[in-house]
């Protein structure tokens, strides 16, 4: 049975990403990362989802991002943003996060001898994020097959975002036909220690719109709606 690395955060879009992997067949190994972020009770939902989801391997390594700053996610000094998103990059973007976190995911599928590494990026229904668009994913995915071992002596990598040109409603009616219970996940940036959502934040409404325009009920319990 192949193998394929998923980066499972916990949120909607990446338990989508999770099960779309297993319905294409592949051995399901998550990788989570505790990297500073302030609304860490996802890493929570990310293990309840990686069990019903029955990947055969779940980890959780810890990199502290937070060292640096430099975001909403992972300095408590930067308040997260409630207000409609503007133009530009928001301050929710946390510098090189994605590249951190490919990069772990590639070490861990060269050791298993995975060439599928899949994540959750949406650059339809996104925030601006530079490292969730089509453009980054296929620079990553070259840098993937010059920078490793199995890479130069012939082995592919592929750098799968299944979500890539998915609306929010397209992932959510995804999951749905796959079983993804979103009760289990959390998105919210700045979720309680009981994963109740804020409701105002930008992922928030993101999630919110998703499910409205999917004709699915919400399951997220929000601080207020």
């Amino acid at each position: 049975m192949k193998k394929a690395v998923i980066l499972l955060s916990g949120g909607l879009d990446s338990a989508t990403s999770l099960a779309m992997a297993r319905e294409q067949g592949y051995a399901c190994y998550a990788l989570s990362l505790a990297y500073g972020q302030r609304h860490a009770v996802e890493l929570e939902a990310a293990g309840r989802v990686a069990d019903v989801l029955g990947v055969v391997e779940h980890k959780v390594i810890p990199i502290a991002l937070d060292a640096f700053g430099g975001s909403a996610l992972t300095d408590n000094a930067i308040a997260v943003p409630e207000a409609e998103g503007g133009d530009g990059i928001p301050v929710t973007y946390v510098p090189a996060r994605n590249t951190v976190f490919l990069s772990l995911a590639l070490g861990w599928a060269e050791v298993l001898g995975a060439q599928d590494l899949f994540l959750g990026v949406n650059a339809v229904d996104y925030s601006g994020y530079p490292d969730c668009r089509p453009e980054y994913i296929e620079a990553f995915e070259r840098l993937a097959n010059l920078a490793t071992k199995a890479g130069v002596e012939g082995e592919r990598f592929r750098i799968h975002a299944p979500l890539i040109d998915m609306t929010k409603a397209q992932i959510i009616q995804t999951g749905v036909r796959l079983g993804v219970n979103y009760a289990l996940t959390v998105s919210c940036y700045q979720a309680d220690a009981s994963g109740v959502a804020c409701g105002r934040c930008d992922s928030c409404r993101l999630r919110a719109q998703g499910f409205r325009e999917a004709g699915v009920p919400d399951p997220t319990p929000y601080q207020q709606k």
